[in-house]
């Protein structure tokens, strides 16, 4: 049965590391373009390279790096910079570039000669929307620097303002024709199985789904990666609105991929109020409709296992109606990059995960197997794992155990460690378990082991960020951060 269309965004794939690249030059040519990126998930990197890229074309020299790369004095030499920064959780700035916020944003250099643009990325359903790419620009700004035009705050990966910026930069580098920026195709895939781990309690219901590629080709990918799934509108509510607005069924309207039926077209865009609607042909409709967001999963599955898994739970809305993105899925992938384990030689991965966390957490475990993590209890490359569930249910206890037994059987990670917060007896959160494994924790950092944090960026996340400042101190717990090995996968 196809579930819909799932596609991976192939240019967030990458298996690379953070290649600073940079144009050689003579000694008489211009001095490089500076753009920088600062990125939780991998999207402004690609945004970063991709902005490169439009320069290079138009035979501008470049110079791409990660924002930590960036100091005072570059930034002092630098004639002209792009900024790409976006925004995590409540308001901070993503792990890898607290060391340019903690070092370079606390200094005060000269930046009168430099011109610069920044696109800010964030999610308007977080309070402190683009915080770090505004609180860049206010520093840039106070520096002497000045700005090629108005900062550029995306809102999810809105289209609209990415074209803004691509035309910007087009501009910039002197080109009248650009490159197309759409979003990546997506592919049919087919739901293999579907099985409800919480079935037997109260709470949100949550599913295991197993979904495989329609033409049988599985691509590669690997612990970190994000499934996009382009969700669609239930067909009775496609249906409701085109009888309110008695226009047929039938109705075939233009598009950008030729001719469609309009109850197909409608099932992928943003469904508008009647009464502003009301009266329009059916063409005219078409013409005024945006696309429906896009919902990005983890993966909980490597590729061996022959199918792409998530664990989704069924989010709904005040009145009760499902949510549009797991609705859609339970109804009948831009690859993250900051939750990937570190290399095999760390000798030990502690991690904390919540609820449905505990899917990409899976899927990070077994990825240390292949990476060259060899079992046994002593001196081995163990992890232990710690997961934040709400009640004692049966079914939430099933799924942790086909999910993280396997892994345990190869000697990757213990039993895990389940904190239950609404429990009858003895109720606890994850931060309380870690709190309680306080010295081992210690002992295993000095050891060199790194710690991987999944969850809720307004809840969990904070909640365990106060106990390693606690458990390791704060200089030392955003020095684990600068370094790569305390990484979160956080929303």
């Amino acid at each position: 049965m196809l579930l819909g269309y799932a596609g991976f965004c192939a240019a967030f794939l990458r298996r690379s590391g953070d290649v600073h690249a940079a144009a050689a030059l003579a000694p008489d040519a211009p001095a490089p373009v500076l753009v920088a990126w600062a990125s939780q998930t991998g999207f402004g990197r690609l945004l970063a390279e991709r902005s490169a890229a439009m320069l290079r074309e138009g035979t501008q020299p470049v110079s791409v790096l990660p924002i930590e790369a960036v100091d005072a004095g570059l930034l002092s030499r630098t004639r002209r910079a792009l900024f790409i920064a976006a925004t995590t959780g409540e308001g901070d700035p993503p792990d890898h570039a607290l060391a340019f916020l903690r070092r370079t944003m606390a200094l005060a250099p000269d930046l009168a000669g430099l011109e610069y643009a920044l696109l800010a990325l964030g999610d308007r359903e977080y309070h402190d929307f683009c915080a770090f790419g505004r609180q860049l620009d206010g520093w840039l700004r106070a520096r002497g620097a000045s700005a090629l035009f108005d900062r550029l705050e995306v809102d999810n990966a809105d289209q609209a303002t990415l074209r803004h910026w691509q035309y910007e930069i087009g501009r910039i580098g002197g080109l009248t024709d650009l490159p197309d920026w759409a979003p990546p195709a997506y592919e049919a895939w087919r739901l293999q199985s579907r099985i409800a781990v919480n079935e037997d309690g109260p709470g949100t219901p949550m599913f295991d789904l197993a979904l495989v590629p329609d033409d049988g080709r599985l691509p590669a990918w690997t612990a970190g990666d994000i499934a996009e799934i382009g969700p669609r509108n239930p067909p009775a509510q496609v249906g409701a609105l085109l009888e309110a607005l008695d226009l047929p069924a039938s109705a075939s309207v233009a598009t950008d991929r030729g001719a469609e039926p309009l109850p197909l077209l409608l099932s992928r865009m943003q469904l508008p109020d009647v009464a502003a609607v009301h009266g329009l042909s059916a063409q005219q409709l078409a013409d005024r409709l945006q696309p429906l967001p896009h919902r990005e999963y983890s993966i909980a599955s490597i590729p061996d296992e022959g199918c792409v898994r998530l664990l989704i739970r069924r989010m709904t809305h005040p009145d009760g109606a499902p949510g549009l993105g797991s609705g859609w899925a339970l109804r009948s992938r831009r690859a993250g990059r900051n939750d990937r384990p570190p290399p095999a030689p760390q000798p030990r991965l502690p991690s904390a995960t919540a609820g449905t966390a505990a899917g990409p957490d899976r899927k990070r475990h077994r990825h240390r197997r292949p990476a060259g993590a060899p079992a046994g209890a002593h001196g081995g490359r163990r992890t232990r794992q710690l997961v934040a569930v709400r009640r004692t249910q049966s079914g939430t206890r099933q799924a942790l155990r086909r999910g993280i037994t396997p892994v345990a059987g190869r000697g990757l990670a213990g039993t895990p460690d389940l904190a239950f917060s609404r429990a009858a007896r003895d109720p606890a959160y994850v931060q309380h378990r870690l709190s309680a494994a306080a010295g081992p924790l210690r002992q295993w950092v000095d050891n060199g082991a790194s710690i991987l944090v999944c969850g809720n960026a307004t809840g969990m996340a904070p909640a365990i960020d106060a106990v390693l400042a606690d458990i390791l101190g704060e200089e030392r717990r955003d020095a684990l951060r600068a370094a790569g090995r305390y990484r979160r996968d956080v929303y």
